[in-house]
């Protein structure tokens, strides 16, 4: 039985903690917390007892190498903000244990090689858990391309659509400034850019952005009319009847996570979508050249009536199409199996000189469209072979957010970037 500890016990961390105390128990055990909120921490242990397990020992985060040292962990869960992701898995790494980071792995370029230096130090591995490439929808896409069901993959089209509920929480939280979260083509492009590397078996050339924040900040409420405004929604009468509000003392998870954590670290979950400090891009449009000439059109928005993506290839003999819609969430805010659970999925196939077909897979249940649990199965159980090899290393966590931040590069120097301009990528091709 492999011993688990987990750093940073916000929303996230739920779903890892809710699998080892849970379904997972005879595999896996719980040994510690570690976060700088002890509040929070508490509330992780009752999540524990919840699932019927023991509470373990809590660990402020100055304390985090002698936690390792005095529970001896396997593996270190990482769930804390992006921008110290890399703090503490090179502290894991070193400290001897293996790694499991949420995405992204994390936010730039020299944070990204202090972790690849780690591993070849260390040895120990890192995984990333892409839930995206596990759910059976992304896993169907990715065998129709590997059997040559459309041919040689020439271009992609893909929108991935935020709504007004999801799409307005990461103006809410820390995912807001830039400098936490490295922006959304970061934080949350990691994902579809992913996909992208996985659907396709390659990597990218060269890298082209543009993007800007159109729709949230209080600057472009201001050109909208708006002249009421309020910094957080609790505590605020003018937060009261905005759709955009987020009203914690209403849910029973976050004011257990976040209001009732305040007196610690003064984190304001619930920001004003429409305040100043806003940082990051709510509109994005990217275009990619793949190592295997593949070219891609990529657009995130953030503010738009539903919640999905359209996603089209187009190959040498045929054209591959996949809609779906997924239900709207906030994370933390509700049941852990509707986070990004599915409404509606469609993939049809378009042969050149033949009638077009539905292609036949089973429709994933709970979050993120069935990925989650497929993934904890892959983490915390025992997993047999994978034709499709979904587990993501360090290699695939790196390859994701350099598309990203590759992005940034190109919006702010107003530039195409080309890959071979990463030393990462030049250590990465020595491995």
């Amino acid at each position: 039985m492999k011993k688990y500890a987990l750093v940073g016990t916000g929303g996230r961390a739920g779903l890892y903690i809710s699998a080892i105390g849970g379904q997972w128990k005879e595999n896996a055990r719980m040994v510690a917390f570690c976060d700088s909120n002890q509040t929070r921490m508490e509330y992780a242990n009752q999540l524990l007892k919840n699932e019927g397990a023991a509470p373990v020992s809590t660990w402020k985060a100055a304390q985090f190498e002698t936690m390792i040292a005095e529970t001896r962990p396997d593996i270190i869960i990482v769930t804390t903000l992006d921008r110290t992701h890399d703090d503490y898995i090179v502290r894991a790494l070193h400290a001897g244990c293996d790694v499991i980071t949420e995405k992204p792995m994390t936010i730039d370029e020299q944070r990204a090689l202090r972790i690849l230096d780690a591993i070849e130090q260390t040895g120990h591995t890192v995984r990333v858990a892409f839930n995206y490439r596990y759910a059976p929808h992304h896993s169907k896409v990715r065998e129709l391309l590997m059997n040559n069901t459309i041919g040689e993959v020439y271009s992609v089209h893909f929108e991935w659509l935020l709504n007004t509920e999801h799409g307005a929480d990461y103006f809410r939280r820390w995912h807001r400034e830039k400098r936490n979260s490295g922006g959304l083509l970061v934080h949350k492009s990691t994902h579809h850019f992913d996909l992208m590397n996985f659907w396709l078996d390659s990597y990218p050339l060269r890298v082209y952005a543009e993007g800007g924040l159109r729709f949230y900040g209080k600057e472009n409420a201001e050109k909208r009319g708006i002249s009421h405004f309020y910094p957080r929604a609790h505590g605020y009468a003018a937060a009261k009847n905005d759709p955009f509000a987020l009203h914690m003392d209403e849910n029973p998870q976050l004011k257990a996570l976040y209001l009732d954590a305040e007196h610690e670290d003064h984190y304001w979950r619930d920001q004003s979508v429409f305040s100043d400090g806003i940082t990051i891009e709510d509109t994005l449009s990217v275009l990619v050249k793949y190592q295997n000439q593949c070219q891609l059109s990529y657009s995130l928005n953030t503010y738009l009536p539903w919640e999905g993506l359209n996603v089209v290839f187009n190959g040498s003999q045929g054209r591959l199409e996949m809609k779906i819609v997924e239900k709207s969430y906030v994370n933390a805010g509700g049941e852990r199996a509707n986070e990004g659970s599915l409404e509606s999925c469609d993939i049809t196939v378009f042969p050149m000189f033949a009638a077009p077909w539905k292609a036949d897979f089973i429709l994933g249940e709970g979050g993120h469209g069935g990925g989650d649990n497929a993934m904890l199965a892959d983490l915390f159980g025992e997993p047999g072979h994978d034709p499709l090899k979904r587990a993501a290393d360090h290699r695939a966590g790196a390859m994701s957010i350099l598309t990203g931040i590759a992005g940034n590069i190109a919006m702010q120097q107003q530039r195409p970037v080309n890959f071979n301009e990463f030393e990462l990528v030049a250590r990465l091709k020595k491995q």
